[in-house]
């Protein structure tokens, strides 16, 4: 049984029975079969599908909202924004799809070859809760528009998100099946992936999960996409605008929480505005009003559950007690219910678990550096390898440091974010493969060859 509960009041919201072993197997058969009809669509009859799901996105802004919110205490505005995000997806891929999947001839001896992009079946996917929306419809939308189907295993603290969404794809005129939400143990995803139907697997999650997953696809000669875990850096540099980049820095790792893969997690600062960085971002931290999720006045929210509190918390404790110093912050907040105070830690070193674990709650650990040399070797100094955010008035020496750092993405003087635009993923322990973007559109898409002479 699983169950939905609200973060800021802790009751339980609703309940769900997991499918059994033969109702999953039967669920897959049908998803086959709606593949086989889909992968016939033109892209045009695609786009069209996707277009009536953007409106419907924003006609049901409201209500998709407040069940993000309550099922994983995100504030309001927050899941506002979320759902309009899964719009513009939607609109941007129904308008690009087939100029971004258009076949691409190649000189060869030949007298013709050419590369074409053929969907492959379907693509199962592991999401989490955070952004229990944008998450989904950030794998569904590309995988489905190039025709394939999916299968979807949603984290088992939101599928009350995930009923929706399978709602949202029948409501918007989809085929029957061609999107189909599997309320299942993550025990069972071998039998999903074992699946002679099932061509690859794309998961967001943590290390962990993905580390077990990819193994699981590798064994099986599947394709998988893995977007794990981050310890993003954010850079600043002495000649950076400070006050832009404390606000940024601000909302980067306070957003949703601090429960967001790519949030700045370890701030970067040279010596000569270090002090003035601390003090402006503790200014800020304490002037954010944690309360109700559903308030519109409300800056952050609880943490979705206790367990992560849990973890915070005693990342905070251990990271401490080896020497780490706490600015403001560092526990619960007396609004009680899942809350951790916006916290602000320096003196903390490598081996700490602030360091060496991805901290997943709203907690932001200043490091100094003498010079932008220093800065980005402790930037490189980490297993994971997802964004990083770097600022300085000087772009030309940002865009040379951008290619020092070991990371999927750079963003300079901007805060890390994903785009439909462009292409989305990690390195090292991060994961590997894209998301969004031309790239991501590709990653379960036969790249055929053909040669005609």
């Amino acid at each position: 049984m699983f169950q939905s509960i609200d973060p800021y009041t802790q009751k339980v919201i609703s309940t769900f029975e997991p499918f059994s072993s033969a109702e999953l197997n039967a669920a897959i058969e049908e998803s086959t079969k709606a593949f086989h009809l889909w992968k016939l669509f033109s892209y045009k009859e695609r786009s069209l599908l996707f277009l009536k799901m953007a409106e419907l996105l924003r006609k049901n802004q409201e209500q998709y909202a407040h069940l993000i919110t309550t099922e994983m205490g995100k504030i309001i505005k927050e899941s506002k924004a979320e759902i309009e995000k899964c719009a513009w997806l939607c609109e941007y891929y129904a308008k690009n799809t087939e100029e971004l999947l258009a076949t691409e001839f190649i000189k060869s001896d030949a007298t013709k070859s050419y590369v074409q992009f053929d969907p492959m079946g379907i693509v199962y996917a592991i999401m989490p809760w955070n952004f229990p929306f944008w998450q989904v419809l950030r794998a569904a939308v590309p995988t489905m528009m190039a025709g394939n189907s999916m299968v979807l295993k949603h984290a088992p603290n939101v599928i009350g998100c995930a009923v929706a969404i399978e709602t949202l794809f029948t409501e918007a005129g989809f085929p029957e099946k061609v999107f189909q939400n599997l309320i299942i143990p993550i025990e069972l995803s071998e039998q999903v992936i074992a699946h002679p139907a099932i061509c690859g697997v794309t998961l967001t999650g943590s290390m962990q999960a993905g580390s077990a997953v990819a193994a699981q696809a590798g064994k099986h000669l599947k394709k998988s996409v893995m977007e794990l875990g981050g310890s993003d850096p954010f850079i600043v540099l002495k000649d950076a605008d400070l006050n832009l980049a404390c606000k940024t820095g601000i909302f980067s790792r306070m957003l949703n929480a601090g429960q967001v893969c790519i949030s700045a997690k370890r701030f970067i600062v040279e010596e000569g505005i270090y002090d003035q960085f601390v003090e402006e971002q503790k200014k800020l931290l304490h002037n954010l009003k944690l309360g109700n999720p559903l308030s519109e006045e409300t800056d952050m929210g609880p943490m979705a559950r206790e367990d992560l509190l849990i973890t915070i918390e005693n990342q905070v404790k251990k990271s401490v007690e080896m020497g780490a110093k706490v600015i403001i912050g560092g526990k619960r907040h007396k609004e009680g219910a899942w809350f951790y105070e916006p916290t602000l830690v320096t003196n903390v070193t490598t081996e700490m678990p602030l360091l060496t674990e991805e901290t997943f709650g709203p907690v932001m650990v200043v490091i100094k550096a003498k010079n932008a040399d220093e800065a980005i070797q402790i930037a490189n100094d980490s297993s994971m390898g997802l964004g990083a955010s770097l600022w300085t008035k000087d772009l030309s020496l940002a865009e040379k440091l951008a290619t020092k750092i070991d990371a999927g993405s750079v963003f300079i003087n901007g805060m890390t974010k994903s785009d439909p635009r462009i292409p989305f993923g990690g390195i090292k322990q991060s994961g590997f493969g894209r998301e969004l973007g031309s790239y991501g559109i590709k990653e379960f898409l036969n790249i055929k060859t053909i040669w005609v002479k």
